[in-house]
């Protein structure tokens, strides 16, 4: 049987065990979507971030095409998309799986410290670490690395080593996003944020103490999704403290200093204190 035709060997043995499959032509991208799609002008998947409500036969719509019927794998057209097809993709988050793409050496490096070990497929510049269920796609989380899971296709590269793990908030932390920076006049503070007319619930000075001490705490352990990790830690104590006129700058400042102990910049710190006033309506 001709060489070209294994892709397809390959993909109904992935389907066989339950994983959601595709075809990739050269350069490692999806089929495009048929002339009756072209566009989605047939009303389905917009910018492949949904799965329907097109049910087009044919290989359209990237990781939206991914099935596990063997039926359709073996039909026309995907025949001749596999005819043609040089490799083989997989939905992750269809299997119930996350890929977390690691680019280049730094990188792995970075997960070996930051992440728990699962099992590992070696790439051509890197590595997959593949764990057990499934969560938002991004990329671009850090240097080097992406989240491959829902609404997304990572290329076939074999089983690789190691035995799989659950998903672990590590991971999940990374694809957190912050609000978007709003453009506001810079806050003073060097006097306490105004109370809005609230009613202190700090019983005593030890009450608002502690809730820093245990921020800068969170921060300073963070060993990843630190970025993350910063602006939800602004966020709880502003949720709790930001609207009596306890907080003064000396406050902010250690909140500040812990962050960028962890390698934050000023402006980040700045930013994320921000996003979270304007998050709480402060």
């Amino acid at each position: 049987m001709s060489r070209r035709l294994n892709p397809l060997h390959t993909a109904l043995s992935l389907a066989a065990a339950g994983v959601p499959v595709m075809p990739l032509r050269r350069g490692k991208v999806p089929f495009g979507n048929c002339a009756t799609c072209t566009g989605n002008a047939c009303g389905g998947r917009p910018n492949m971030k949904t799965a329907g409500p097109c049910r087009c036969p044919g290989v359209c719509h990237a990781w939206a095409a991914a099935t596990t019927d063997a039926a359709v794998l073996t039909s026309p057209p995907w025949t001749s998309a596999w005819h043609r097809a040089v490799d083989v993709a997989y939905h992750p988050g269809g299997a119930g799986l996350t890929v977390v793409d690691l680019d280049d050496a730094d990188a792995i490096a970075w997960a070996r410290t930051a992440l728990p070990a699962t099992r590992t497929v070696p790439t051509t510049r890197g590595e997959h670490w593949i764990y057990r269920g499934a969560m938002t796609s991004r990329n671009a989380v850090r240097p080097g690395v992406d989240i491959k899971s829902l609404m997304s296709y990572a290329r076939w590269l074999g089983f690789g080593t190691g035995s799989t793990v659950a998903l672990p908030d590590a991971v999940r932390g990374l694809a957190v996003k912050e609000p978007s920076t709003v453009r506001r006049a810079p806050q003073s503070l060097t006097a306490p944020l105004g109370g809005h007319g609230s009613e202190c619930p700090h019983r005593t000075p030890v009450f608002l103490e502690r809730g820093i001490a245990m921020a800068e705490q969170r921060i300073t352990e963070a060993r990843s999704t630190v970025h993350a990790t910063v602006y939800a830690t602004f966020l709880a104590v502003l949720s709790r403290h930001g609207r009596c006129g306890c907080l003064t700058d000396t406050h902010v400042n250690r909140l500040f200093t812990a962050a960028q102990s962890k390698g934050e910049s000023l402006r980040h710190c700045t930013d994320a204190w921000a996003n979270a006033l304007t998050t709480l309506g402060l």
